[in-house]
């Protein structure tokens, strides 16, 4: 085999290698191992594909593929693009697919769509049968089960709605907010975020939500100014 085949050959072993475990990995958040595959294979490739080159790379159906192309697109994962060789032929532009480059930008839209499928129909019903267990509660005041009932599903609604609520902030982001954000967290030792985590704690929750109050509403360049200022005084006041 010629170098040039080999090297090719080995790409394409790595790349379906990838696939494959993408898409046993697409279960954890909730996709089909099909579309995982899809979408893994797209990326690895870095170029429009049919839908004809993706199922037989992948060995699957057509049914198969068009279904796991169709959905990854509705996912958000992977674009529907002009097939570029088809320019400058006659008769309709064919298709071809793209997975989204932007790794923050899919993961986003993977959150998104997550949360619309999982997270609010889950918060919803546990709503509802939280208002049911008040209900009955009420009825029979003295029935103690029904009142631990309420009690326990009444405060999981609000732990739900908490983790919801941080779930959907993700996709509102911009995809370079989240990135230099997690970027940053990265570079931040793990004894320091539990440092201040416990320094948190130990703070009145109006002092806290004050404080984050008022750097919100402050410009870029104020904002700048009071985080050198703040770094200062937090550094004499350690001393």
């Amino acid at each position: 085999m010629p170098a040039g085949a080999e090297a090719s050959a080995t790409a394409e072993s790595i790349r379906l290698d990838l696939a494959a475990a993408w898409g046993e990995m697409g279960t954890a958040w909730g996709v089909t191992p099909a579309i995982a595959r899809v979408q893994a294979y797209l990326m690895a490739r870095q170029e429009p594909l049919t839908e004809r080159e993706v199922r037989e790379a992948l060995g699957l159906s057509h049914r198969a593929a068009s279904l796991a192309l169709a959905e990854a697109e509705t996912w958000g994962i992977v674009e529907r693009v002009s097939e570029p060789r088809r320019v400058g032929r006659r008769g309709p532009a064919g298709t071809a697919y793209l997975a989204v480059g932007d790794h923050w930008r899919w993961f986003g839209r993977v959150i998104a769509e997550r949360k619309i499928r999982e997270g609010d129909p889950i918060v919803a019903v546990l709503e509802a049968k939280a208002a049911e267990a008040a209900a009955a509660s009420l009825a029979h005041p003295d029935d103690a089960e029904l009142a631990a009932l309420r009690d326990w599903l009444a405060s999981f609604v609000v732990f739900v709605r908490l983790f919801d609520r941080a779930v959907g902030l993700v996709p509102r982001l911009e995809p370079r907010e989240l990135e230099r954000s997690l970027e940053l967290l990265g570079r931040v030792p793990d004894e320091t975020i539990l440092r201040l985590f416990d320094l948190l704690g130990m703070l009145d929750d109006d002092d806290v939500l004050g404080l984050v109050e008022a750097l919100s509403r402050l410009s870029p360049a104020a904002a700048r100014r009071a985080t050198k200022l703040m770094s200062g005084v937090v550094r004499t006041v350690a001393r």
